[in-house]
């Protein structure tokens, strides 16, 4: 479509469709995606490569003191008297001796087999009867394998670091230049390096509390892991891909059928869910806010206030007063019934679609102030001016909302969406606390027809306790969440157009 015939649409037309053609993007959007992977793929090659190549040059021009820092990590630092940096290696290296012996490859040598003897009956001459010995416990193997991977990985880092000071140390005496002192590093930590060391606290946390679950999860997918392989009574073992073929419905038993169709009805469902709750919360607080912020509304403080104070009260207690509200006994239908408007009781709860429906609608009330309090900082902000100008041309009060504060609060708002509609993919609050996933249905394996992936997920893990189809789904959630946040920002004009509103 050309410019002209573009300007000569309404306002809506245009927003309609620029909303359109935004949707009608994304296939192409995530095409776009997965073919930027192999590109990224070869820069981190190139990045291996230049580590490869500063190893080759440390052991073919490195002196001797520089080769002997390859086994005895800080040698190199340590002879040319740079103490500090040397025996920070030589003490990382020392540690990591004395974790994997005496403890690290007790579980490594185990990570193939994941145990062999769970636990033995055997008799206790003491008690004068049979007592349980406990063995392997493949849930310990596999994180402590994991934990001593990582462990390793760390390693390689700082040794690599290690040959690299051990070089560059060399080049700095072989060109007769100082080498930074002990007070030089403690300075320099203290200075232009400060970030490094306020942040390797957090990073470490990261590491362990983020990263390390997140591999031990992909790693369980590829077990059997369920309550009938449950540490530490009974082992679980490496099946290969055989969740993920179950629940795409590869498999030809019933049960991989059953797993297939649920995921997506689920998966459908959890889309239209996170559309609807995102939009629907973002235009009616977004009108809401242009209510409370427009010249000759008495009380605005009052009405920000009351709306503010809803916010303030446990998202818990009101999910759970509106799920009493709501059930088929509760206060509404009870005085439908006893005003004569129905002959029974709604199923706002317990019907599939009503129940979809009256989610959908709870959220809005749940909603509505967090968006209103967003929305009305950015208006406040809107240059007055604009308006102005509007109205001397002409322009009514939809052609400035469809003209100014859409296009302004859209801009400014884009990344918020996102958040938004990621959060709500993963909505454990709203859909538990209201529904529990109910009302459950026998065409879905372990799932009722509210279930979000988020919330069968953890009906699989806690109720059913089938962990490895648990985790195969965790991690297609996440490729789902992973690729539609980064093609909805990428795609988003507060990217392309950064500065249209500066």
């Amino acid at each position: 479509m050309v410019d002209l015939e573009y300007l000569k649409k309404s306002p809506f037309e245009k927003f309609w469709f620029n909303f359109v053609n935004f949707f009608k993007g994304l296939p192409s959007g995530i095409a776009s995606f997965f073919k930027a992977i192999p590109k990224k793929l070869y820069k981190l090659w190139l990045a291996f490569a230049g580590i490869f190549l500063t190893v080759g040059r440390a052991a073919k021009d490195g002196d001797w003191k520089t080769r002997a820092s390859f086994g005895i990590m800080g040698f190199g630092l340590l002879a040319r008297k740079q103490y500090l940096r040397g025996a920070v290696y030589l003490l990382f290296e020392v540690l990591f001796i004395l974790y994997m012996s005496f403890f690290g490859w007790k579980y490594l040598v185990k990570m193939g087999s994941l145990g062999e003897i769970a636990c033995v009956e055997e008799w206790d001459d003491a008690l004068g009867s049979f007592t349980y010995k406990f063995y392997d416990n493949s849930l310990l193997i596999l994180l402590y394998s994991l934990l001593t991977l990582f462990i390793a990985a760390a390693f390689v880092y700082v040794w690599y670091q290690n040959v690299k000071g051990s070089l560059i140390s060399q080049e700095f005496t072989e060109a007769h230049a100082a080498l930074p002192t002990v007070k030089d590093d403690l300075r320099s930590y203290a200075n232009e390096n400060y970030h490094k060391s306020l942040l390797s606290v957090p990073m470490l946390g990261l590491v362990v509390f983020t990263v390390l679950p997140i591999f031990f999860m992909v790693f369980i997918a590829f077990t059997n892991y369920d309550k009938a392989h449950m540490p530490p009574q009974e082992l679980f073992s490496w099946v290969g891909v055989d969740n993920f073929v179950t629940l795409l419905g590869g498999g030809v038993s019933a049960n991989s059928k059953i797993f297939a169709y649920t995921f997506g009805e689920v998966l459908l469902w959890t889309i239209v869910w996170a559309f609807f709750a995102t939009f629907t919360n973002y235009i009616l607080g977004m009108i809401v806010a242009i209510m409370i912020n427009k010249k000759g509304v008495k009380f605005k403080k009052l009405w920000r206030t009351v709306l503010v104070i809803t916010i303030a009260v446990p998202q818990f207690v009101s999910l759970m007063f509106m799920s009493q509200l709501l059930a088929d006994q509760g206060l509404i239908n009870n005085l439908l019934l006893k005003w004569g408007l129905i002959d029974k009781a709604v199923p706002f709860l317990t019907d599939g679609t009503f129940a979809r429906v009256t989610i959908i609608i709870v959220n809005v009330w749940i909603g509505i102030p967090y968006s209103m309090l967003i929305c009305t900082g950015i208006l406040m902000n809107i240059p007055e001016d604009l308006y102005e100008s509007a109205r001397i041309d002409g322009a009514g009060p939809v052609r400035a909302y469809m003209k100014i504060t859409l296009p302004y609060m859209l801009h400014v708002t884009t990344p918020y969406l996102i958040t938004q509609f990621i959060g709500n993919l993963n909505n454990f609050n709203v859909i538990f606390l209201l529904t529990g996933g109910n009302p459950s249905t026998l065409d879905m394996q372990f799932a009722g027809k509210t279930d979000l992936l988020i919330t069968w997920l953890y009906k699989l893990t806690v109720s059913e306790s089938q962990y490895g189809i648990a985790s195969v789904i965790g991690i297609f959630t996440f490729i789902i969440v992973a690729v539609l946040s980064l093609v909805l920002y990428n795609r988003s004009k507060s990217v392309k157009n950064e500065e249209e509103f500066m």
